[in-house]
């Protein structure tokens, strides 16, 4: 099912083709939308969908593709420029514009194009200058601060972001195959956005010279299987029990409930009787005893 206004205009808010610049034309004022806080201008996309369905109406108007050309100065806009040529037929010029294509006819590259697709009318005005001698039309992706002399379609966008004119191009090469009858409405077309995307040449060799990733295989245990059934010698239960006897019977005359000899406190008062007043009584008492034996002791180390 072919996309819908509202999906290109979510589309374009993701890649932020909304956002202007702090500056505005006085002539770009019809297509704000309103002014943030911090002073940027909100571009209507509504009015940016319906420039891009003139500009592929204006585009299949002409016959042959190769008499359009497309430009872009900006290093942001050369893949798209490329990409949008390859799907329409478009004669694409990335990268410096040769003064005198369309003027010099001395030049080998001189052209006579019947129309001109521009990324920013501010780095691309000498293409503009040219076209406007020769009288040819002029369709470009204009920002609220972009000059807008001999421009005849405008199409307002943020044409500073690598986003931004990637799927602005997209777009328009999607909607020329749709009126042109190659790819049906009714059908999505396969391309993805991120092919109309520029990518920095420094990245791309840092992504080649990169090693590639190869997993790495965690040792599996030694002894498979489940680990309940072990060998018997492994097993507490298995486990023998000491040469005297049972675990329970520890050594022969001892009791492990009786309290060490000459140790204090509550465990050497004896048994607990059936009050607990009555046994403290009878810590008391053994204490007094305990302290007289000492003080005999003491008197008969002072005779002596």
């Amino acid at each position: 099912m072919a996309t819908t206004k509202e999906e290109d205009v979510q589309m374009m808010l993701v890649c932020k083709t909304h956002l202007g610049t702090r500056n505005c034309d006085y002539r770009m004022k019809r297509y704000v939308f309103r002014r943030t806080v911090d002073g940027i201008h909100i571009i209507h996309l509504g009015k940016t969908w319906e420039k891009l369905m003139v500009a592929a109406r204006i585009i299949v108007a002409i016959e042959n593709p190769a008499d359009i050309i497309v430009a872009s100065q900006r290093p942001y806009g050369s893949r798209a420029v490329l990409k949008f040529s390859q799907y329409t037929g478009a004669n694409a010029m990335a990268g410096r514009w040769m003064p005198g294509t369309l003027t010099n006819q001395i030049t080998q590259k001189y052209l006579e194009p019947r129309l001109l697709i521009i990324t920013d009318p501010r780095t691309d005005q000498q293409a503009v200058k040219e076209a406007s001698y020769a009288s040819i039309p002029v369709v470009a992706l204009c920002d609220t601060d972009s000059p807008l002399e001999h421009i005849d379609v405008a199409i307002p966008a943020n044409n500073k972001g690598k986003e931004s004119i990637a799927l602005l191009y997209w777009l328009l090469a999607r909607e020329v195959q749709y009126l042109r009858g190659t790819l049906p409405r009714s059908q999505q077309w396969e391309v993805m956005v991120d092919s109309f995307f520029w990518r920095d040449p420094e990245e791309v060799d840092r992504q080649e010279d990169e090693p590639p990733y190869v997993p790495v295989e965690v040792p599996k245990p030694a002894a498979e299987g489940d680990w309940d059934t072990g060998a018997a010698a492994d097993t507490w239960d298995a486990a023998s029990p000491p040469a005297g006897g049972a675990w329970e019977a520890g050594p022969a005359g001892e009791s492990w409930a009786a309290p060490a000899a000459g140790e204090g406190g509550e465990a050497a008062c004896g048994p607990e009787k059936g009050s607990r007043g009555t046994r403290q009584e009878q810590c008391r008492g053994q204490q007094g005893q305990q302290g007289q034996g000492q003080q005999g002791q003491q008197g008969q180390q002072g005779q002596q």
